[in-house]
């Protein structure tokens, strides 16, 4: 798998096993993003029509070609019995639907235990906000909720305002309001 692309190593050492899918999903698409293959995963299979012309033929080809490589990353990055599951899908489209049908949705436990011993911390006042906001290891829909609401007492102001003014950010957005909070809080 090396010869295709150096960034496979990533791929090799992270192979998909049931808790890694997040992980191994990021990967794998930094991997087709590299190889210029990840188009198969969004675009759709281009139809040739009864006279292809040499443009339609060539975006055929490529696609094929895409979606073959693709596929061969994916099945060379999963743990053998999942390999034997997936073969015989046709895409990389279909085998990524049946994989995040598997493993995409964090099972109800995990996401509770990890729940739990997040919200039963708090920053520490020392803590510099964006290790605090970084070390978040949660779902997107919950995150932002979450770290707001463990935050020191320094930044009551930062979430009365949040919610006041119905904030919606990402949690790389919030993250440098909070470190625009913080220059104006030492004032």
């Amino acid at each position: 798998m090396s010869s295709f692309n150096p960034l496979t190593s990533i791929l090799n050492q992270n192979k998909l096993e049931s808790p890694n899918y997040v992980d191994w999903k990021r990967n794998l698409d930094i991997v087709l993003t590299a190889g210029g293959f990840k188009f198969v995963l969004v675009e759709e299979f281009p139809v040739k029509s009864d006279e292809p012309t040499n443009d339609e033929i060539k975006a055929y080809d490529k696609w094929v070609k895409a979606d073959e490589m693709a596929r061969c990353y994916i099945l060379a990055s999963m743990a053998n019995v999942l390999q034997h599951q997936h073969q015989s899908m046709t895409t990389a489209y279909d085998m990524l639907v049946s994989l995040k049908e598997m493993f995409g949705v964090q099972n109800r436990t995990a996401k509770h235990t990890s729940m739990k011993a997040f919200l039963t911390t708090k920053m520490v006042k020392e803590t510099l906000v964006r290790e605090y906001v970084l070390d978040a290891v949660i779902d997107k829909e919950s995150q932002v909720e979450i770290v707001l609401q463990t935050l020191s007492d320094s930044f009551l102001q930062f979430r009365l305002n949040y919610n006041m003014n119905k904030m919606d950010l990402s949690l790389g957005k919030l993250l440098n309001e909070l470190q625009a909070a913080v220059s104006i809080i030492k004032q």
